[in-house]
Order: C-alpha cells, then sequence, then structure tokens
C-alpha cells in the first residue's frame, strides 16, 4: 500500500496529524479493444488527468476514486498485447509495473477474445504482482453464446475475476471491492511451468544475477534474458565479466533450438487450455462463427478485399453528397442573407465601409463558406463511425498489410494511414506503437498524403460546381491518388534512407458488431464539433487576417489586385501559373490552407462574396481541368500547421524540414503535370 498522506503536523517534532488517509496505487493493464479505457473512466469519473509520462510525448492518463475512505490512484498504462519493449508503449507499461510496483494491477481482458488476452494476463502474473481481472464486454460474450466459468479461471489462477460491462458500469462496484480485497491476498505464484530443465536454469540465472544491480526482478530478469530481450542484453555485457551467465543461456540454447518462440508457445498453450477448461459454447455460437468466417473469406481476401473496400468508399461519398447536399445549399443561403441583412443594417446607419465588409467579407462570407458544409462532414463522419464500430475498418488495414510489405513499409502503417482519413495529427501520433525508427519514420512521412476530413470541404465545393454527376468518382479518385502517392514517398525514401526490412503485422480482429445509432452519433457529433471549434477558432483568424490585409494599404480598394493580400498573391501566382491557376486568389488561398485546409475556401469565400456567389463565380475563373489540378494541389502540398508540429515532435526538425520541401515539390508537381497533359490531349 502507497505511503499516507499526513493532513497536519507541527514543526520540531511536535504531534502528527491525526488522521492519515491512505492512497493505495492501481495500474489498468490490457490489450487494444478490450474496452481499458472504458473501465478506467467507469472507475474514476470526472477525478482525472492528463499528462506525460517522463521522457517522452505518450500521453498518461491518471485518476481516482475513494472507497471505504481509501484513495486509489489509478493510471491508465498504454494498450499491449505484450512487454517485450518493442515499442514505446510496451517499454511504458513494463517498466512502470516492474519498476512502480503497483499495489494492485487490473487487467482487463475482451470477454469475447478471451485466449488471446490471456496472454498478457499470464505475463503480469509472471511479474509477482497482485491482480484483480476485469472481465470486460462480458454482456457481449453471452449474447453470442460464451459461457465463462470466470470462478473457476479464478480458482485456478489464484486471482478475482469480476465480469463488468463498462460502458453501463455494470461490475464497477464489484471491480472496486476486488481491487479493496486484494491488497490483503498474497502475491501470486508464476502460473505455466516451463518444464524441470527450463526452470531449473532459470533458477540457476536467478542465482547468478541477483548480486548485479538489478533493473527488474530476479525472474523477470532470467526470463527477459532467455527471451533475448535485446535491453536485457545490453545490461548483461555490463555486469556479466565472468560469462557464467552468458554460458546458461547458451545451454538453455541446447535444450530448446528457439527459446523465444518455447515461451511464446508454453504461454499460449497454458491460455489456450484454461479457455478449453473453463468456456463453453451454445449450439448457436458455432453458426455465428461460421457466418463470421464467411463473411471475412470476402472482407479479408488480398484482391475481393481491397475492391469491397474501394466500393464501400465510393458508396460512403456518393450517399453523403445526395444526402447532405439541401442541407448545405440551406446554409450557405442562411449566411449569405445574414451578410446582406447585415449589409443593410450597417449601411442605415452610416457605418463606415471597412465595418460592413469586416462583418460581411471578413465573417459571414468567410467562415460561413467552411461552416455551410457542417452537413457533410457530420454525415461523412457517420458513416465512419458505422464502420469502426462495426469491426470492419481493422480489416481495412489488414487486407492492406501484404501490399504494404512489398512497399517496403510495416503493415501497421496501414492503421496509421486510415486513420489520417480523419486527421493526420493522431495518424502521426499513432506511430509510436511501430518498432523501428525505421517503420516510424516512413510512416510519418506519408501520412500527410493521406486526404485528411480538413480537405473534404475543398474538395466538395469543387465537385459540385465542375463535377456534378461524377462527385463520388472524383473524390474517391483523389484519396487514391493520396495513397498512391503516400507509397511512392515510402518506396523512394526506404531506398535512399531505410535499407532494413520490416517487420511483420500481428493484430487482433474484433469481432463484427451491429454498430450502435447511438455510439454513431456522439462519435460524428464530437468530430463535427471539433470541426466547428475550429471554424470559429484558427479559420476565423485566418480569415479576418486576410480581410485584413485586403483593406491595407488604406485607399486601396478591398481585395484587389493593389492591396497586401493582392500583392503577395501576385507574387506567387507565377509560380502556379504552369497548374492552372495562376491567379492571385488562388495563391493566397493556398497559402492560408496552411493554417487548416479548411481555410482555402473561407479565403476564396472572403474575396469572392461568400458561399452563395461563390459557386457562379469559380466557374468563371477555373475549368474543369484547372480546377482538378487545384484540387491535386490541395491533397498534396504543403501539411497544415498542426501536422507539420506533429512531425517535428516525433521524428525531429530535420524530417519536418524534409516532409515541407518533398510535400511542397510532389503537390506542384503533380498539379503541373496533370494541367499540362490534360490541356494538350
Amino acid at each position: 500500500m502507497g505511503t499516507g498522506v499526513q493532513d497536519s503536523g507541527q514543526a520540531g517534532g511536535g504531534k502528527q496529524g491525526e488522521s492519515l488517509m491512505e492512497v493505495v496505487k492501481v495500474a489498468l493493464a490490457g490489450s487494444p479493444n478490450t474496452g481499458k479505457s472504458t473501465v478506467f473512466n467507469a472507475l474514476t469519473g470526472s477525478h482525472q488527468r492528463i499528462g506525460n509520462w517522463p521522457g517522452v510525448t505518450v500521453e498518461k492518463m491518471e485518476g481516482s476514486y475513494e472507497w471505504e475512505g481509501v484513495t486509489y490512484q489509478v493510471v491508465d498504462l498504454p494498450g499491449t498485447y505484450d512487454f517485450c519493449a518493442h515499442t514505446l508503449d510496451e517499454k511504458i507499461a513494463r517498466d512502470y509495473l516492474l519498476k512502480e510496483k503497483p499495489d494492485v494491477v487490473v487487467v482487463v481482458l475482451n470477454s469475447c477474445n478471451l485466449e488471446t488476452n490471456l496472454y498478457l494476463l499470464i505475463l503480469v502474473l509472471e511479474m509477482g504482482l497482485r491482480v484483480v481481472v476485469a472481465l470486460n464486454m462480458f454482456d457481449k460474450a453471452c449474447e453470442q453464446g460464451l459461457k465463462i466459468d470466470y470462478k473457476r479461471l479464478g480458482s485456478i489462477l489464484k486471482v478475482i475475476f469480476v465480469p463488468t460491462v463498462a460502458t453501463r458500469l455494470i461490475g464497477i462496484e464489484e471491480l472496486k471491492k476486488s481491487i479493496s480485497l486484494a491488497l490483503n491476498q498474497p502475491l501470486p505464484l508464476p502460473p505455466v511451468n516451463y518444464g524441470e530443465k527450463v526452470e531449473g536454469l532459470l533458477r540457476e540465472v536467478e542465482e547468478s544475477v541477483k548480486h548485479f544491480p538489478l533493473p527488474y526482478p530476479t525472474r523477470q530478469v532470467a526470463l527477459r534474458l532467455a527471451e533475448n530481450d535485446e535491453e536485457m542484453k545490453e545490461w548483461l555485457k555490463q555486469h556479466d565479466s565472468s560469462g557464467r551467465v552468458k554460458m546458461l543461456l547458451e545451454s538453455l540454447k541446447e535444450i530448446v533450438q528457439d527459446p523465444e518462440k518455447f515461451f511464446w508457445e508454453k504461454r499460449y498453450g497454458f491460455s489456450h487450455g484454461l479457455v478449453m477448461e473453463c468456456t463453453s459454447l451454445e449450439s448457436n455460437r458455432q453458426a455465428r462463427v461460421d457466418f463470421t468466417n464467411r463473411l471475412d473469406r470476402i472482407l479479408t481476401h488480398p484482391w475481393a478485399g481491397l475492391v469491397v473496400f474501394m466500393f464501400l468508399l465510393a458508396l460512403v461519398f456518393e450517399i453523403v453528397f445526395q444526402w447532405s447536399s439541401p442541407f448545405q445549399v440551406f446554409l450557405a443561403g442562411v449566411f449569405n442573407l445574414m451578410a446582406h441583412s447585415v449589409r443593410f443594417l450597417l449601411k442605415s446607419v452610416g457605418a463606415p465601409d471597412w465595418l460592413i465588409s469586416f462583418f460581411t467579407d471578413g465573417f459571414f462570407n468567410g467562415v460561413g463558406s467552411v461552416v455551410s458544409f457542417l452537413p457533410n462532414i457530420f454525415l461523412l463522419f457517420l458513416f465512419f463511425a458505422a464502420l469502426e464500430d462495426s469491426g470492419y475498418m481493422a480489416r481495412v488495414a489488414f487486407i492492406t498489410d501484404p501490399v504494404m510489405h512489398r512497399l517496403g513499409l510495416h503493415g501497421r502503417s496501414a492503421i496509421s494511414m486510415v486513420l489520417g482519413f480523419g486527421c493526420n495529427v493522431p495518424a502521426i501520433l499513432s506511430t509510436r506503437t511501430l518498432e523501428s525508427t525505421r517503420d516510424r519514420y516512413l510512416t510519418i512521412l506519408i501520412n500527410p498524403f493521406m486526404s485528411c476530413s480538413a480537405r473534404l470541404p475543398v474538395y466538395l465545393l469543387f465537385c459540385g460546381v465542375f463535377f456534378p454527376r461524377y462527385q463520388g468518382a472524383i473524390v474517391v479518385s483523389l484519396y487514391l491518388i493520396g495513397v498512391i502517392m503516400a507509397v511512392l514517398t515510402a518506396r523512394i525514401f526506404a531506398w535512399l534512407c531505410f535499407k532494413e526490412e520490416s517487420t511483420p503485422l500481428i493484430m487482433e480482429l474484433p469481432p463484427y458488431n451491429v454498430p450502435v445509432l447511438r455510439n454513431m452519433l456522439n462519435s460524428a457529433w464530437y468530430r463535427t464539433f471539433l470541426f466547428l471549434r475550429k471554424a470559429g477558432t484558427v479559420i476565423l483568424i485566418s480569415m479576418l487576417v486576410v480581410w485584413l490585409l485586403g483593406w491595407l494599404p488604406p485607399g486601396s480598394e478591398y481585395a484587389s489586385r493593389h492591396s497586401f493580400l493582392g500583392r503577395f498573391g501576385a507574387f506567387l501566382a507565377p509560380v502556379l501559373k504552369p497548374a492552372g491557376f495562376g491567379f492571385w486568389e488562388a495563391a493566397v488561398a493556398l497559402t492560408c490552407g496552411l493554417v487548416a485546409k479548411e481555410a482555402v475556401i473561407g479565403v476564396l469565400g472572403t474575396l469572392y462574396g461568400g458561399a452563395a456567389s461563390l459557386n457562379q463565380v469559380l466557374g468563371t475563373v477555373f475549368t474543369p481541368v484547372s480546377a482538378y489540378s487545384f484540387l491535386l494541389m490541395t491533397l498534396l502540398y504543403l501539411p497544415c500547421l498542426a501536422t507539420i508540429a506533429a512531425i517535428k515532435q516525433e521524428a525531429g526538425a530535420k524530417w519536418a524540414a524534409v516532409s515541407i520541401i518533398w510535400s511542397l515539390l510532389v503537390g506542384w508537381s503533380a498539379a503541373t503535370i496533370f494541367y499540362q497533359l490534360a490541356s494538350l490531349m
């Protein structure tokens, strides 16, 4: 139990505080897709705080709750499948458990995927820590006809199993009670016996290293050395001057040819035996399993799966266009009406021209041009939430894995790329789960080419004006071009800078679920709210800056060629002329897109008079060919400032500079080549 915190005391050895509040350290461990974070939220409620783990940029979630007068401090460890420290998340989780030694570890398991999840529980038990198991998603296991004898599991492993449904707070109070009871239980014994010869060698290694300055308990040191842990091998070189431990480890290889595989198979074999002994299936469960397998034969097929994904993507965009168009037109009309009303009202009271322009051109026309696309954004997020909730998005990462490897990328890069369709920033942060520096840096470099949701309003605007009959196909083509440019970038930089091979992808496919409408709506609304918040802050400020530069210097006509804005755009316009849009308004819009991609529309709305008239004006300054060229530039050129900051944070200033230069070169080249070839044709 953690050290008590005294309420009061007197200086000079006086009387100490009468009350002593005990603090218990609790760690939450679990694999991805177990609902671990939901359990954390259910335990701690609103008593949470976010920080960073010492020395790294990975977020640290902490919280607390009270139980029978005792404070329990809960730390939500990063989700991992193993503690081999190949990734930053694995190292953080392992070091916290072994060095901080929490009073209780709550291991969260997915009841629907028990055999795989039990592996992590076995690893925690081998650390010699007090454990309580939250058997989460217990209701889904029951719905699928899976009967789990959790009391039998608890008696075998000598730990408490608590069935929970964290999304509905079921079992949370029992979990708190079990954590309290676990404090008075003896430390568990290692659950897996590796055989007389191997166990004998492990004991000899423990005996040999116990006099060294140990980073972990002796049993853990022996196991990690036996499993060829790179970090422990480096540690051993510094302390095993006699070479005895190295000799013992060589003896182990004479007993088992591949120690790492041996320990992995033994643990999974034990896990499989537990599941066979303590679970059973209802008769209708097998039919559901067969249906899932038949569905996966199509959705995870190397080629058929990709075709289905492309079809679904095109279908989603087509539905988004058709359903949201009336609402988008309505919102554009509302902002246009508000602009005209404010203009009329201000003129009637004799307001100066600059003030009228501030509200109409700077605010209503600029921000209104972006906000009018809220229905499109909401519907897109709603469909993406349905695909995620159903378990399909994990299949997308799975089917793209072989393609990733042929292109020199890690299979898990596909997951970051899919995340990039939502926003490039969290997608770049997700590369922390990749094991090697090579895989991380390559995935970070390619992610800005994934078409994030911020670019979508630009696509919608131009497709509505120039390609009304083929909107879905045009948008899908842009997404595909982004992916193609990403993999070409990976091939080029893998050849230039990184020579080693990528490691294979190991991931868990979640079961198929019927999407829950409430969850879909919550997810879609939250993401739409973030979009709206950006429109009300970053984009608004950008539009007002653009408006101000359009008015200066004093005496120049607003947004004219002679304004500061026009002069800046005119300076850049010749560079863009080969791409088909060599006029200063386009140059200014693309420059402001560096702040936020949605700002491209806002700037055009500010310069051309709002969402309602923007469609008409664009048809006079762009052709279908130059419009598509402009979309290519918007897709591929500079990432936004937030993405650049994320690249600098994760890979350093050098690679952030490389990303800026490379994306600018690729964007300009692609737009120019397309426009020149299309014009010739």
